[in-house]
């Protein structure tokens, strides 16, 4: 199986959920969505109703706003300090979720014609250290802009009450509470 075919699989597995009356999420982090079939696919699982979040750092074709194509699709955009280029991938696979890493972008380039490297996460503190990043990300209430259908890309609404969360800044607190929790469980 290739790549696209294997994304494809990991969309149609969510809309299969959402069918049987389950729930079904997909989260992307990616600095570009170009790939129009892929796009397509993430169209179809939203009219199936499959809650899909996506932060994109760079170009993003796909529609927002539109109640017929992306009706439950929120895109934000963070750039900030530090320069990032992960791609990461969740699909909740019924509450066990399926974690993926990327080299690739969802370009039509990188997934019929570059040599890209995907893979599964199985370890599961590090499946879920993932999906905590993951979620500092979508919690961003300083940097994350929303990328709406008329391509403002205004900052998101600043909750008036509440901490702000710079993610990546959250981010680094998180590893480095994880470095110091792992190196006292190493002494021990």
């Amino acid at each position: 199986r290739n790549m696209r075919q294997k994304l494809y699989h990991l969309i149609k597995q969510e809309r299969k959920a959402v069918k049987q009356g389950h729930i079904g999420k997909i989260v992307l982090k990616l600095n570009n969505l170009t790939d129009e079939g892929l796009i397509e696919k993430l169209y179809q699982a939203n009219q199936d109703g499959v809650e899909i979040t996506l932060i994109i750092r760079g170009m993003c074709s796909l529609q927002t706003e539109d109640d017929s194509l992306s009706k439950n699709i929120r895109v934000i955009s963070i750039v900030d300090r530090f320069l990032e280029h992960s791609r990461v991938m969740i699909f909740h696979n019924q509450g066990q979720p399926d974690v993926y890493i990327s080299s690739a972008d969802w370009m039509t380039r990188n997934v019929d014609r570059r040599i890209e490297v995907g893979c599964p996460i199985y370890d599961p503190q590090l499946k879920q250290t993932i999906i905590d990043i993951m979620a500092l990300h979508l919690q961003d209430s300083v940097k994350a802009r929303v990328i709406d259908a008329k391509q403002s890309n205004q900052y998101r609404q600043r909750v008036t009450t509440g901490k702000k969360v710079r993610s990546q800044l959250a981010i680094y607190r998180y590893l480095k509470r994880q470095e110091k929790r792992l190196g006292r469980q190493h002494e021990q």
